[in-house]
């Protein structure tokens, strides 16, 4: 029976332990954070390397991975991007299984950790909450990694500390715990079900590692509760496609199969082969020092991503297979406007986001060029030809326009300034297309009222506006170029276009009035010439702001440089 004053030393150790779990967990989420953040342009490259080469696929996801310093971060980017239709299942295979590979870098982190180096990550710590008083986003990401990375330790070493394991109580608690749960498959629901409460197995892997180094848990048990760290650790990516479409639902499935296969057969070999498994790690790091005890579990975290990596690797086509036989898509299922490069999963990786926003407004633009060549076939031969695609089109530029904007005003909660002003171009770029939009679906519109009516233009009247529309399809040429390849080039020439242009209408305008005025010309057409001429001059400004936009947030030459 415990007296009064051993029952309070417990729990003022027990105390000391979840704080330093709590600033240990805060200390990952600060360095994952600006990780995220600062390594944008890594991701990028990265992820723009996504090929069907699972080899490639592997290397991918452990480079995400080791950079941003989560899998679970990874798998729900991975999951987003699929969803959003980027990516294939093939691919997204062996990027989810690389992601378990990267995972690994915290440990070896966490278990090579010794006096002098916790010495260092204080002073990191301390350097990088002053770092965060600077007036520079730069300055201010690089103190929220520093603060991350020495909270890490921080938090090991208040775990590993006196006040926590250092008291006895704790140590027979623990021990009594371990000696009474010593089960593999109850350790291993124990590692799941603490991983899928902190959402992170690294963090529950460090815990572990930690008290190994203590001696408050066994080698042979600490074992199996990281194996069930990794099953655990699927519970993000899980819940990451609820609500998604059925290829998310299968890359979660595929991650769960993927870690419960090597979870079991780790299980399996460790279980009949235990007391050769820890002779090899021991064998490995001799000595029963802290550091050797703690890379003794981190060596083993690594041989099992690794192997169940390369033992499944050749099987990604099985398990792709096999999750599409799980999950099989919904026959009557009602075909939804949706964006196509955009899934509100990657609002936590700006960078790729960003990324994911630029395909995005390709794609618009290469609907809004598609309706205007469609839209001018009515004017062209007198046909309605082409009014249910024109129509389709312009719904589809109208839903991008309304649910990319929303994207973007939460994206820029969570950006730095060059990326802010990034989300201020696109937002104009949207408006622009979206007005390109309107006047193209008011041509066609235009065509077919003229059609119901049985008037058309002039010869001359026709071949004015046939010319001023090649010449505003120059334009659009050169500002598709533009925005697509940042390619500032021929800016130039794409004011001289617009310029052109503006003297068209006004030649066409004029000439039209002296047709009238001469009889050779009907009032009937009037109106509808002035429309169409008016219209594009307008698209031709839009474009200028299009193009623009790559050196100008809001698209305007004054703003240029």
């Amino acid at each position: 029976m415990l007296s009064a004053e051993n029952l309070t030393q417990l729990i003022e150790s027990l105390i000391w332990l979840l704080a330093g779990v709590g600033v240990f967990i805060v200390g990952m989420n600060f360095m994952s954070d600006a990780l995220e953040k600062s390594a944008g342009s890594g991701m990028k490259r990265l992820l723009e390397k996504i090929s069907n080469n699972r080899f490639s696929g592997v290397g991918v996801g452990a480079g995400v991975t080791a950079i941003i310093q989560s899998s679970s971060a990874t798998t729900v980017m991975v999951i987003g991007l699929v969803n959003a239709g980027v990516m294939t299942l093939t691919q997204a295979t062996p990027i989810i299984m690389g992601a378990n590979v990267g995972t690994t870098v915290t440990g070896l982190l966490v278990a090579l950790k010794n006096d002098y180096f916790n010495m260092l990550m204080y002073l990191l710590a301390f350097a990088g909450v002053m770092m965060g008083f600077a007036k520079s986003e730069k300055v201010k990401l690089a103190g929220l990694l520093s603060s991350g990375l020495g909270l890490i330790f921080v938090g090991l070493n208040v775990m590993s500390s006196e006040a926590a394991f250092g008291n006895p109580l704790v140590e027979e608690l623990f021990t009594g715990i371990f000696s009474t749960i010593d089960h593999p498959l109850l350790l291993i629901v124990i590692g799941a079900v603490f991983t899928a409460l902190i959402q992170s197995s690294s963090a529950a892997t460090g815990v572990v590692i930690t008290m190994v180094g203590t001696g408050v848990l066994p080698l042979s048990l600490a074992l199996f509760i990281v194996l069930g760290a990794n099953i655990g650790t699927c519970v993000t990516a899980l819940l990451a496609s609820v609500g998604a479409n059925a290829n998310s639902k299968r890359i979660a499935l595929i991650h769960f199969t993927f870690n419960v296969i090597g979870t079991a057969v780790f299980t399996a070999l460790i279980w009949l082969f235990r007391d050769p498994a820890i002779d090899l790690l021991i064998s490995c790091f001799p000595g029963e020092d802290p550091m050797s005890l703690q890379m003794r579990v981190s060596l083993f975290h690594v041989v099992f991503n690794v192997t169940t990596t390369l033992l499944l690797l050749p099987f990604v086509r099985t398990l792709v297979t096999y999750s599409m036989k799980v999950i099989r898509e919904k026959k009557a299922e009602e075909k939804t406007l949706s964006l196509r490069f955009v899934d509100d999963r990657l609002l936590s990786t700006p960078p790729v986001a960003l990324m994911q926003v630029k395909k995005e407004l390709d794609y618009m633009l290469a609907l809004t060029e598609e309706n205007i060549s469609l839209s001018f076939v009515a004017l062209d031969t007198a046909s309605k030809e082409y009014g249910e695609k024109i129509a389709e089109n312009e719904a589809a530029i109208d839903f991008i326009n309304s649910a990319l904007t929303k994207f973007l005003i939460r994206l820029s909660a969570n950006v730095d300034a060059r990326d802010e002003k990034t989300i201020g171009a696109y937002c104009h770029v949207l408006n622009d297309l979206e007005r390109i939009g309107d006047h193209a679906e008011n041509f066609h519109e235009i065509g077919v009222e003229m059609i119901g009516k049985s008037i058309a233009f002039s010869e001359k009247a026709h071949g004015g506006i046939f010319a001023m529309r090649d010449t505003v399809m120059q334009m659009f040429a050169i500002a598709k170029n533009a925005f697509e390849h940042r390619n500032k080039e021929n800016l130039p020439e794409l004011s001289r276009l617009e310029e052109t242009v503006n003297r068209t209408k006004k030649e066409l305008i004029a000439g039209h009035f002296a047709r009238l005025a001469e009889g050779n010309c009907s009032v009937d057409v009037s109106p509808y010439y002035s429309s169409v001429i008016i219209r594009l001059e307008r698209i031709a400004d839009h474009l200028v702001n299009v193009g623009y936009s790559i050196v100008s947030p809001t698209g305007s030459r004054k703003d240029e440089g």
